[in-house]
């Protein structure tokens, strides 16, 4: 049986369970495209190589999707996303692996909605690839 996160159950300083993101160039092309992002950096090696890159390299918004995932998959099914605040540091190429880690670091009751907020943070072996924030109502 799953446990179930609430408001109540979580405390600042909390630490997720790390998430490790095996990056293949499937898992970037197929983010670039499900993200409408056609830029060739993302599709053609040789493309991205001329632009002083060794590989191609993810898209912003499949760091975005993978961020929301992991806080996600620990919240659960009752938790909504009511903001994110990302930034992006290294790149992600085909071969790397990154580690999502996160931390409790806010709760506050908004009107109707319980807040919990996470820093997130994720890591390839050229250092941090991303920062966040997400801010989610739980039940």
């Amino acid at each position: 049986m799953v446990a179930r996160i609430t408001f109540e159950s979580v405390h600042a300083g909390q630490q997720l369970p790390r998430l490790d993101v095996p990056i293949t160039a499937s898992l970037i092309v197929a983010g670039a495209i499900a993200t409408s992002d056609f830029s060739l950096v993302h599709h053609d090696k040789a493309h991205a190589q001329a632009a002083g890159t060794p590989d191609i390299f993810m898209n912003i918004l499949t760091s975005n999707g993978l961020v929301q995932r992991f806080v996600h998959d620990w919240a659960g099914p009752g938790a909504r996303i009511k903001g994110l605040k990302m930034r992006l540091g290294a790149p992600n190429f085909p071969g790397d692996a990154m580690q999502l880690s996160g931390t409790v670091t806010a709760k506050e009751v908004i009107g109707q909605d319980r807040i919990v907020e996470v820093a997130v943070s994720g890591k390839n072996r050229l250092g941090e690839h991303v920062t966040a924030t997400v801010r989610l109502a739980l039940p």
